[in-house]
This record gives C-alpha cells, structure tokens and sequence, in this order.
C-alpha cells in the first residue's frame, strides 16, 4: 500500500537507475531525522518500505519517527530483515521444522510449496568439525574425514533442503566460520531487490540462529542472534518483533598503545559495558577514536555483543569501511552504490547531533594486554594478575588450606602422568587446551599475524610446547591459512603444534575433542583443575571441555604464548615463558612482534586477490561434500530409525482454531531449581553426550556406540536425545541438591534421579512442572532448544529473578510462560519449599505488564503464601503466539488461512 512516509527517490549510478525510499526527503516535511541514532534511521527505513497495513502500519513509522531517547515506550518495531544466516547447529533443527510444518500443511489438505523461505537464507556448516587430530601435518584431512563419517546423515539432509527450498543456500563445511563469511562475503551493507520493475534499494539487516550475529555490526550492518524458531518466522516472511530499544552511545577516544590488541578492546568493554547493563539495549559506537580501529577490529568488538548483553553493537559504514569492503573483493560498481546510498540517507560516517538514551566514554589509550576468565567473559583482568585470578578461582572452590594464624593458604595439586612417551607433571593451573579459534579473532589478521610472528621468534629462540597442551588452530576462513602460508608464518605455527585442524568453531563452542586420556585420567581421578586458553568468545563452565574447569579468552598472540608457559599461574609481564637453547630466560617482551612488524608482514601478504579466489567457488573445497546423494521431493521421506533426523512432534495436534493460552498451572513441582547466570549451555549443551547419561543410553538402545555419539549440537535434528540432554550439562547447580550435574528430587518422595527421568515420572503422573531460577538465566548462545528441551520435559513456566533476551523470547516462542519475581523475591528470600506443590493462577489473563498469582507453601513453617510474579510477555504479537501454542504454530496459522 502507497503511505504519505514513502518519499519515493532516485539514484543514479554509472548509468543505472535506482530506487530507494529517502529518508532525507521525510526530514524536509519537519521531522528531525539527524537527531536519531542510526541504527533507529535503519528499523525506520525498513518500517517505511515495508507499509502493508497488515504486520506494518503507518502508526508503527509515527511512533519511531518521535522515537525518545529517555523514555522509548513500551511498543513493538515490527522489522523485515533483508536476509537470515544460520549455522548447522541451529540451522538444521529450524529446517527440519520447516520440514515438518510441510507435512502439517498437507495433512490439511494444502500444497507443501506454501511453506518456503520469503527472503534470503545462508547456511553455513561450521559448528559440526571437532579436533580430534591435532598437532600433525595431516589433522585438518583426517578431522574432515571424520566430520564426514559422523555427519554425513545431516548433511544429506542440508543437501535435500537446498534442492526443495527456494532461496535456501548452503555453505559447505570446510569453508569458515559463519560469522567470519558473512562479515568477508555474505554481507552486502546495501541491498538490492527487484520489485515493480524497478530496482530497488536498502540496508542490508539479518537476524541469525547465532548470538555472534553481532559481529556484522562492525562494518555497519544491523544483525543479531535470534532462536532458530524466531528465524523461521522471519523466513516466512513474518516481522522480527521487540520493544523499541534504548541506544547507548559508546563514545571512543583516543588509540591503542602499541602491544594492545583488539581482543584487550573487546574484553575491557565488554567488562565495562556488562557493568553499565546494556541487556535489550542497542549500542552505538561513535567519536574520534572510531577511526582509529580497522573494521576487523571494531568487528572483534561487535563480535561480543552477546557477552555485554546487548542486541546490536554498530559501528559507523566510513572510507574505512569501504576500504575492507574493496580489500574483500566487492565489486566496485556495488561499493559506488554503497556509498552513494547511504550518504543519500544520511548513514554514512559518524553522525553529528545524535541523541543518546545513555552516553558512555571509553578511551582506546587506557587498555591494557588483558585476558577474562575464568568463568566468565566479563571477567577481565590485566595478564599479570591471571595467576591471582586462578587463585581466587580456587579460593572459591574450596581448594585452599588455612595456616595456624588463620591466613588462606591456596594448595595447588600435581601428579605425575606419561604423556606421548615422555614423564612429567600436571597440576592445577597448568594448560592443556590452548586453542586459536573463532571468527572473534580469526578475521582479524593483525592478531593473527601477530600469533604467526610471536610463533616465529619463539621457534627461532628454542622454545617448545609441552605435550601435555593440546592445540589447535581453526581459522575462520580459507583467507587466513593462505596468507599464513604465503607468510611463512604457519611453518613456525606448526612447529609449536598450532597446524590448522579445520575451518569451523571447533573449541569456541566444545568442539575441542578429546584430550590424552592419561591426561583426562589424571584430572578426572585427581580433581584437578587444569585450564583452557582460547581467542574464542565464551568460556562458561564446561563449555570448552567437560573436565577442564577455568577457562580464559586471550588474543591469539597471548595464546601461543600460554600454550609455550604451559601454565596460567605465572606472570608474563615478569617471569619468562621458558628457557631457550642457550639457557637463557625468555620473556613475552623478547618474542612480542611491533606493530611495525605487524603492519608490514599484512601489507605485503594480504591481498584482495585472496578473498576473490577463496570465495569464487564454495564447492570447491570438500570432495565428500560433492559426493554426497540427497533425497529429493517436496517433503522430507524421515526415517524411522534415525538418531540424526526425527519429525519434531510440535505439530503433532496442530489445528487452526483452539487457543492454548493457559489460565492456572495447578499444583506444579519445581523440575529443577537453579542460581544466577544459569546460560543456555546448561540448559542444553552443545558438546560431548556422556555414555551414562539419558541421551548416552538412548543412543546405545538404538545401536549406537558411544565413539560415535558425536555431539548434542549435532543430534539437534532429534528431538528425543535433546529433551534427555536438557539440563543435563555436568556443571549444572540445582539447588535442589549438594552436588553438580544433571540430577534433581522428585517430589513429594524426594527420591534423586536424572532430570529426564524425573520429568517423565512427573508426566506419568500428570503433574505439572515449573523452572525456578535466579537472575540472568538463559544467558549465552541463542539456542533455540533449551526453550525447545524445556516444553517437551513437561515445564509450563519458568520463574526467574531475570531473563536475557533471546531465551525470554524463545520460551516464549515455545509457549512456556516466563515469569519474573518482583522486587527482592527469590527462591530463598521467599523461602520456598519446594516438596509443597504450587499454584501460578493468570488472573489478569497473559498481556503485557499484566501479573500472576504465585501461591506457594514456606519452608519449616508450612504457612501459606502468595505473591504477584511479572508475567514476561511483553508484546501484543507475543501474546498471539501464545494462544496459538508457540510462534512457528501461529505462523503456519497464518499462512493456511491466507491460502
């Protein structure tokens, strides 16, 4: 439909003509357009071309037009994103949905062609290779080889879905990291559409079945992680609903001191940002020291969005930015339009005159080498107080001793183990992952060439890795390894065990593989609690590997330094790495590379050419992904016996018509209750299954041997192995009991048992089932099944004391109701029992800002209580996808009854 906000405009390029709707010619009718921040001008434009009347209305254009930096409100943008990524954890459990909502539209009678994706879709297979050769020439042959042997069911799948599903492309495994190909070759920064025979243009935006989505924001793109559910709806054509966000302006001064990398940036803001609570918010960078980070780097800090809590963190498209897109090989009559559209919409360089809900100031001159963990990311610390950091870890576990005079004394444990032929010791705090690893880092060739040249000095000096470190280096994409080989530098790589092990996430997301079982011995039977370091972006508890306990986010630099350490209890800036072949000390300073250095080496051996060549062909690189045979048709043929791909039973009992909004979850149980900061890898983790645990003996009663487990980020397309492996991470806290892992008490018996089997006890008994948490639960990756695994175990609703975003909205995309404690209540301030059934009673009805009743029974009193608990769904569209019992029913309402 024809709005009075649709300022048709043309432009012409080279000769062509262009269409686009201007933002500047809405401005002349008195609207102060440079007032808002540019990520607002974005979602505005996007509100304005896409005026149906339907999902956008003029009203939704008025509202952020006269949008207020303090007092935003409390209304939904309804954004159309140009294009959705996915990686193939996420990515093929949102396809075998599609799948399945094809069956439920023919079963109805419709055709199956009624579900296809409306706009474009990428999926990159990065999140399925996993280390478990390293340290030789031949690990990145043999780790495909096993890729394939363990994938190859799911890849058959991605391929059958690229044949049956229009705008469906699938990038091969061996290629990179999704984020490190969208940033060098998926994003266009504008888009370009043909409509009404005209050419039309406009921003490129995305959401992603990936947190680090983020990292786009970095060359000016508005991204973000969504549940695998929510892109499925954005597929289907349907808006990306959230509450008009406030913006909080990062103000950048200054520049890094030389030695400072772009990951101590992004960690030293991530810290500061976490602190100033940025949750839900959008973040802006802007200021004089903008440029004087290269897009790689404002990409590194982009990258971890996530990890300060934010939705988007954007920084401005300048000549810089043109400049990386030429180095990446766009084409330059698509950078002419580039540029030309966007100073046409005022979107180009750092805006004048922007109003900020929050401005807050970072000088680049004041960071310094710093490392985070051991738990968290926002755990910096300067790298000479790493040592102090692991001490204060072991503090906090309990692994100290007190002298006569009462002083905490840290006793830190060694055995002797035999590693590779050779006697030694490890010990608490020594490394034995040391991992280059993640788009955060890899796309960014300064570190990457400074972990080559750091390689080089440290080789050329006499120094070695211990055996006892397993490491690896998985670059982001194929650009990396080639100009580390036309460097030289991957000769020194190599040499200290860093070969290239694959092109994917690998041990950023628990890929890490298996360590030397005399090393996984000794810390398994000695309690040892030895260390990662990794240039990735998250180090939650077990989430790197399962038995190795702290975990630090460093630099790759900083990477191969540690690994040559050998150890996390030392201080670099003072004591030396290792003794050389002529006895003498080295220190970090004697092999650190300048900046000259840095800069020299990437301006000679990094080239457009070689992101041309990478890129030209994607099928180039993987034979057995060539190979492979795909079934063909319009629907899906699933096999009965599979334990890779099962129809999901959410559209078992769908229908067009019932409202499955509930009005009391009676008499309930807790299935489980747990702490602050609980994230989506306890919920569901993505790494290695345990034989004995519930998915582990599932998969053995259906014939498959526990070498062959793979992973639960790879069985994702099963639906029975993910509900056994939802909250069975081996770190979870329940509070239910004194120890950690996947177990709770069922109630009223109090009798231990896993959480899966206690959930299917509840449902035989036809028992409701609630979720009681602390604050910042679902923190972390944007993983559809923890929401997913929470509805099939029986949970109505989930009480926390705080969510973060993307869980909030995916339970609710699954129909389980979040609610949130008031004021100070908790499960202890209220002293909760947690043996006495409980009541929620929806007297207010589920709206917006409505409230629920909590009836609930005191420990040792046994008196009666009530409270009001804030129900979390927060906009009207929500709403509907609750009545419809989730979003992905609603939309396939949507679709059948418009057909």
């Amino acid at each position: 439909m024809a709005s009075k906000f649709q300022k048709l405009s043309k432009l012409k390029v080279e000769g062509t003509d262009y269409y686009y709707y201007s933002l500047m010619e809405l401005a002349k009718e008195g609207y102060n357009l440079q007032r808002l921040p540019v990520s607002i001008r974005i979602l505005l434009e996007s509100l304005i071309r896409n005026i149906d009347g339907k999902s956008v209305h003029e009203a939704d254009v008025e509202r952020l037009l006269n949008w207020n930096p303090q007092n935003p409100g409390d209304w939904e943008v309804p954004f159309k994103v140009s294009r959705v990524i996915m990686q193939d954890f996420t990515g093929i459990p949102a396809v075998v949905d599609l799948a399945a909502m094809r069956e439920a539209a023919k079963s109805l009678g419709k055709s199956t062609e009624i579900i296809q994706p409306q706009i474009p879709v990428d999926l990159v297979i990065d999140h399925s290779v996993q280390v478990d050769y390293y340290g030789i020439p031949e690990a990145l042959s043999l780790n495909r080889q096993k890729e394939f042997e363990r994938n190859t069911e799911r890849y058959r799948f991605l391929k059958w879905a690229q044949s049956s599903f229009k705008n469906l492309r699938i990038v091969p495994p061996s290629v990179g990291i999704i984020h490190q190909v969208n940033l060098e070759y998926l994003a266009q920064v504008v888009m370009k559409k043909e409509a009404e025979g005209k050419t039309f243009l406009y921003p490129d935006s995305l959401v992603g079945t990936d947190s680090h989505t983020t990292m786009i924001g970095g060359i000016g793109v508005v991204g973000w992680g969504v549940g695998g559910i929510e892109a499925e709806a954005a597929m289907l054509d349907q808006p990306v609903t959230f509450k008009v966000p406030e913006v909080v302006g990062v103000r950048l001064t200054g520049k890094m001191k030389p030695g400072v990398t772009a990951t101590d940036v992004v960690l030293s803001i991530t810290e500061l940002l976490r602190k100033s609570k940025v949750v839900e918010k959008f973040v802006e960078f802007f200021g004089d020291g903008v440029k004087n980070l290269a897009p790689p780097d404002r990409a590194t800090i982009s990258n971890m969005c996530p990890e300060y809590g934010a939705t988007i963190a954007l920084f401005p498209v300048d000549d810089n930015t043109m400049e990386y897109l030429e180095m990446t090989g766009r084409a330059p009559e698509h950078l002419r339009i580039v540029k030309e559209y966007l100073k046409k919409q005022g979107l180009f360089g750092v805006q004048e005159g922007v109003e900020y809900s929050q401005v807050i100031d970072f000088d680049l001159s004041k960071v310094k080498p710093s490392v985070s963990g051991p738990k968290l990311p926002q755990q910096r610390v300067d790298l000479e107080r790493i040592s102090d950091s692991f001490i204060s870890f072991m503090e906090e576990s309990g692994s100290f001793t007190k002298s006569k005079s009462g002083a905490v004394q840290v006793s830190l444990k060694s055995v002797p183990v035999s590693v590779k032929g050779q006697n030694m010791t490890l010990g608490d705090g020594d490394v034995v992952i040391a991992a280059i690893t993640s788009c955060t880092n890899t796309s960014n060739p300064q570190v990457m060439i400074g972990a080559g040249l750091l390689a080089k000095k440290a080789v050329e000096l006499g120094l070695k890795v211990n055996p006892k470190v397993k490491t690896s280096l998985a670059p982001g994409s194929r650009v990396v390894s080639d100009y580390l080989q036309k460097s030289g530098l991957q000769e020194y790589l190599d040499k200290l065990g860093f070969n290239i092990v694959g092109f994917g996430c690998t041990t950023c997301i628990g890929n890490s593989g298996p360590l030397d079982p005399a090393i996984e011995s000794a810390i398994t039977q000695n309690s040892l609690s030895t260390a990662a370091v990794l240039s990735g972006n998250r180090n939650f508890e077990a989430r790197i590997h399962r038995n190795v306990r702290a975990n630090y986010l460093m630099s790759p630099p900083l990477v191969v330094a540690f690994a040559i350490a050998g150890k996390v209890t030392v201080n670099l800036e003072k004591e030396p790495l290792g003794t050389g072949r002529n006895g003498q000390p080295v220190y970090l300073r004697d092999i650190w590379p300048s900046d000259a250095e840095i800069q020299q080496t990437i301006a000679k051996y990094l080239s457009k050419e070689m992101f041309t060549e990478k890129y030209r062909n994607l099928d180039s690189y993987n034979e057995e992904w060539n190979k492979l045979s795909a079934p063909s048709g319009s629907t899906y043929n699933w096999e009965e016996e599979s334990t890779y791909i099962r129809k999901p039973p959410f559209f078992d009992s769908f229908d067009l018509k019932t409202d499955m909004t509930p009005k009391i979850i009676k008499d309930a149980y807790p299935l489980i209750v747990l702490g602050d900061s609980v994230t989506t890898d306890h919920i569901s983790p993505a790494g290695s299954i345990g034989k004995d645990s519930p998915a582990g003996k599932y998969l053995i009663q259906h014939g498959v041997s526990p070498q062959d487990f793979n992973s639960y980020g790879a069985r994702r397309g099963n639906h029975e192995v993910m509900m056994r492996g939802t909250f069975a991470n081996n770190r979870i806290k329940n509070k239910l009991l004194q120890h950690e892992g996947g177990y709770t008490l069922h109630f009223p018996d109090r009798t231990e048992m896993s959480v899966y089997d206690a959930a299917m006890k509840y449902a035989e008994e036809r028992r409701p089932l609630l979720v009681i948490a602390g604050d910042q639960y679902g923190t972390g990756s944007s993983r559809d099944w923890a929401a997913k695994g929470t509805l099939l175990l029986g949970v109505k609703g989930v009480i926390a004391v705080g969510y973060e975003r993307i869980h909030r909205s995916n339970l609710v995309g699954m129909g389980v109701i979040p609610l949130e404690f008031n004021g100070s209540d908790s499960f202890e301030s209220l002293n909760i029992d947690p043996a006495m059934p409980m009541t929620v009673t929806f007297d207010q009805g589920i709206e917006p800002e409505a409230s629920a009743l909590f009836s609930f029974t005191e420990k040792l009193s046994g008196k009666k209580r009530e409270v009001r608990l804030a129900i979390r769904v927060d906009t009207p569209i929500e709403v509907e996808y609750v009545k419809a019992g989730g979003i992905l029913q609603y939309v396939l309402r949507k679709i059948i009854q418009n057909t």
